[in-house]
């Protein structure tokens, strides 16, 4: 059966699952600089996207997220092979070199490029780009919009500012298509170096001017409203998330370092994520708010979650029973090996293409609240 064969209930999934699973991939590979696991990741977050993307226009942002992240590994790669520090092993070229002062110690300009050097780039640069595909996937599969209507009251005017910078990506892609469709229409280079000076500036111009009237549409709406919550109160709540947050971050670190003390990771995780929850929950109950086709939560956001936090388990655990294998070494150069553990792990992570609904087609669209309708029916609130 086709991945994206059509499913008794055709619906859009919740857009906080998808981001969860695409912040838990991603959370994976950040431990691990092993090149069989970071493609195995880019590889399941390709297949759920194609299998599960609407036909908005968000939906087509995961190719340039792509192609990104291919700039990003080669640009990595090019910079470490110049400037980099000199790694020994078998020298494949050797570029011109230039002598630097004594307080420029640790920087080289060119030299040998050996094939452990130019390995340990590839492993770090594939490290960031499958960081970025990850971030792709969430923007492909989640509605900014919709993704603004699920957050918690307490975080209304952050939403805010969070989903225009959101939608500044997906909406560039649109405007790149329709600069090159206009360009090729008058006969211009739409492709190719010869078109970057024609198409940067347009489509630059069209994805500031669409979030600028997204923001402009979700102020008319009165998003992003203070409410009426006293000045103490407000600046003790802020302070409370802030601080909730701060040991949040500092327990996901000592959580995903493996060289970490334990008592960094999951005791102050706990503690940032109960303050955090208690702000969100008190100032919930300040800030009365109505919603609009809500989006349910259901059986397949749990399982499309519990897959991407499968895989960041396997990782976790390969890493405290055998931390060498997700970080191959490079000198001695060593094979990379994918361990069973974390290739059960990313197949749990590729459920999602078949245990979540297919997305909504155009005609069904209007009945269910697609987000391929126009953007002031779906910021209705």
């Amino acid at each position: 059966m086709s991945p994206r064969g059509r499913s008794a209930v055709r619906r859009l999934v919740h857009p906080v699952a998808w981001w969860a699973w695409a912040v838990a991939l991603a959370a994976a590979a950040m431990r691990t600089t092993n090149p069989l696991i970071l493609g195995a990741i880019v590889a399941v977050t390709a297949y759920v996207v194609v299998a599960r993307r609407g036909t908005a226009a968000w939906g087509r942002a995961y190719g340039s997220f792509l192609r990104l992240a291919a700039v990003l590994v080669v640009f990595r790669v090019l910079f470490i092979a110049v400037f980099g520090v000199r790694v020994p092993g078998e020298v494949l070229v050797t570029l011109p070199s230039v002598q630097l002062p004594s307080w420029a110690a640790g920087i080289t300009i060119g030299g040998p490029v050996t094939v452990e050097l130019l390995l340990g780039a590839l492993y770090d640069g594939m490290r960031l780009g499958t960081l970025v595909v990850c971030v792709g996937a969430a923007n492909a599969l989640a509605s900014p919009y919709r993704l603004l209507r699920s957050l918690p009251a307490a975080l209304y005017e952050a939403g805010v500012v969070v989903t225009v910078a959101l939608a500044f990506a997906p909406q560039a892609v649109v405007s790149l298509g329709q600069v090159r469709e206009t360009r090729r229409l008058r006969g211009r280079p739409d492709r190719g170096l010869r078109s970057v000076r024609g198409l940067a500036l347009p489509v630059l111009e069209g994805g500031l001017e669409r979030s600028v009237a997204l923001a402009a549409s979700m102020d008319a709406r009165g998003f992003g409203r203070q409410g009426a919550l006293p000045p103490a109160a407000r600046r003790l709540t802020a302070l409370a998330t802030a601080v909730g947050l701060l040991a949040f971050c500092v327990g996901l670190y000592g959580l995903l370092d493996a060289g970490a003390p334990r008592a960094l990771g999951l005791p102050v995780l706990g503690a940032g994520a109960v303050l955090v929850a208690g702000v969100l929950f008190a100032r919930g109950r300040a800030t009365r708010r109505t919603r609009y086709r809500p989006d349910p939560w259901l059986a397949p956001e749990w399982s499309t979650v519990a897959g991407g936090v499968a895989a960041l388990l396997a990782v976790i655990v390969v890493a405290r029973l055998d931390p060498g294998v997700l970080a191959p070494s490079v000198v001695p150069l060593e094979v990379p090996q994918l361990p069973p553990l974390v290739a059960v792990g990313l197949l749990a992570a590729l459920t999602p293409a078949w245990l979540t609904p297919a997305p909504p087609d155009d005609a069904a669209a209007a009945v269910v609240g697609s987000d391929a309708a126009p953007a002031s029916e779906a910021l209705a609130a």
